[in-house]
C-alpha cells in the first residue's frame, strides 16, 4: 500500500476545513482552522482518513482549534488463535456452562418437599439458556446495531463462561471496537444501546419467571430452613413488580427462585453493573462523555462505594484494579459537547440503574 503523501493529507483536510495555518512535523501534521461548526465535518474527515490508515484528533490550543493527523499505530497480530474462532469457542463454552447450571438448579428444586417438580431438568435448562443468553445476546446486539449505524467496525461478541452450580454460569459478554470512536455522541449511543436492548428481554424473562416460580408458606419455609433456595440474593424493584403482578409479593409466602427467575435476576445484575458510571463499563463511557475525564474518575470511585454497600466486594476490587491499569475511553473529538437530547436520555439511564439495583431487603416494608 502506497503511503499517503503530505500533499494528499493537506488536500483532504482542506476539503473539509478552512485551514488558516499548518505545522508539518516528522510524525504528525497540525492544521489550524477557524470553522465554528466543525462537529460533523470532523466525523467525515476521520472516516476518510481512516481508510488511508491515518489517525486524526481534534484538539484545542488556547482559542484555536486544530486537526492533528498521524499514522495509525500498528496492531499486534495474534499468533496462537484467529480472531474469528476465539468468540465461537468462548460462546460454546458459555452455552455449556449455562446448560450445566440450569440442569443442576432444576434437578435440585425437583427434590424439594412441598412443591411440585418444575419440569424436566434438560428441558428447563434449555429454556434457561435461551433466557439468560438471550438477555446477554440482545444486549450485545444493541451495541453492534449502534456501532453499525455510526459506521464503527467491531468484533463479534465475546461471551465469558463462568462457574456453574457453585457460582454463576457466565460473567457477561463484551465487544471490541475495530474502528475509532469519533466524538462523544457516537460513544454515548454505542454505550447506551446495549443495556436498553438487553433490559427489554430481561423484563420479558422476569415476568415469565415470576409466573412460573413456585411459592411456599413463609412459616413452613422458615421451619424447613430453606433459606438457600428462597431468593438468596437481593431483589430489584422490577422483580418486586413482577412478583406483585402475580400476587407473590406478600409476607405470608416465600418465592422459590426458579432457573428462569434466576436468569432474569442475573440479567438485571449484569445490566446494573454495566450502568454504573465507572471505568470502561457502558455507564462509564456515558459518564465519561458527560462529566469529562476528571469527574469520571470521581464517579468511578463513587461506584466502587455503591458496590461495597451492596456487598459486591469482588466486583469493586475488580473495577478498581482495571481502572488503575487502563485508560478511559477518549473520543478523537473530545471538544464537541454531548447533545442535549442525549443528556436527557442519561437521566433515564440513572433511573434504570436504580430499578435494576439489587437492593437490600431491609429497605422494603
Amino acid at each position: 500500500m502506497i503511503e499517503p503523501t503530505q500533499e494528499f493529507i493537506t488536500k483532504v483536510v482542506e476539503n473539509h476545513f478552512d485551514v488558516s495555518d499548518r505545522e508539518i512535523g516528522l510524525v504528525k501534521m497540525q492544521f489550524y482552522f477557524e470553522d465554528q461548526d466543525f462537529k460533523e465535518k470532523f466525523v467525515r474527515l476521520t472516516q476518510e482518513l481512516e481508510t488511508n490508515n491515518l489517525l486524526c484528533t481534534l484538539e484545542k490550543e488556547g482559542y484555536r482549534h486544530m486537526v492533528v493527523v498521524s499514522k495509525m499505530p500498528k496492531q499486534k497480530k495474534r499468533r496462537w488463535l484467529s480472531k474469528s474462532w476465539t468468540p465461537r469457542i468462548m460462546f460454546a463454552a458459555t452455552v455449556a456452562m449455562v446448560l450445566i447450571d440450569g440442569f443442576y438448579r432444576t434437578a435440585m428444586l425437583n427434590t424439594f418437599p412441598l412443591i411440585q417438580p418444575i419440569g424436566d431438568p434438560l428441558g428447563v435448562a434449555v429454556v434457561y439458556a435461551w433466557a439468560l443468553l438471550g438477555i446477554l445476546g440482545v444486549h450485545e446486539a444493541g451495541h453492534l446495531f449502534a456501532a453499525k449505524w455510526h459506521k464503527i467496525k467491531t468484533t463479534w461478541p465475546y461471551f465469558i463462561p463462568g462457574i456453574p452450580i457453585v457460582g454463576i454460569p457466565t460473567f457477561g459478554a463484551f465487544i471490541q471496537s475495530r474502528s475509532l470512536t469519533v466524538n462523544r455522541d457516537i460513544l454515548f449511543d454505542i454505550a447506551v444501546a446495549g443495556p436498553i436492548a438487553g433490559l427489554v428481554v430481561a423484563v420479558v424473562v422476569v415476568i415469565f419467571g415470576a409466573w412460573t416460580s413456585p411459592v411456599i408458606d413463609s412459616q413452613v419455609a422458615e421451619d424447613l430452613m430453606m433459606g438457600s433456595t428462597l431468593f438468596p440474593m437481593n431483589e430489584n424493584l422490577i422483580m418486586k413488580g413482577a412478583l406483585a403482578l402475580f400476587d407473590k409479593d406478600g409476607t405470608e409466602v416465600e418465592v422459590i427462585m426458579s432457573p428462569i427467575m434466576f436468569a432474569a435476576w442475573l440479567g438485571f445484575l449484569i445490566t446494573f453493573l454495566n450502568l454504573l458510571p465507572a471505568w470502561q463499563l457502558d455507564g462509564g463511557h456515558m459518564s465519561r462523555v458527560i462529566l469529562g475525564q476528571k469527574w469520571h474518575k470521581f464517579a468511578t470511585y463513587g461506584s466502587l462505594g455503591v458496590l461495597v454497600l451492596l456487598n459486591y466486594w469482588m466486583m469493586a476490587i475488580f473495577i478498581l484494579i482495571l481502572s488503575s491499569r487502563s485508560k478511559d475511553a477518549r473520543p478523537l473529538d473530545d471538544i464537541s459537547p454531548l447533545s442535549k437530547n442525549r443528556k436527557i436520555v442519561y437521566i433515564g439511564v440513572i433511573v434504570l440503574a436504580i430499578l435494576c439495583a439489587p437492593l437490600p431487603q431491609s429497605i422494603f416494608p
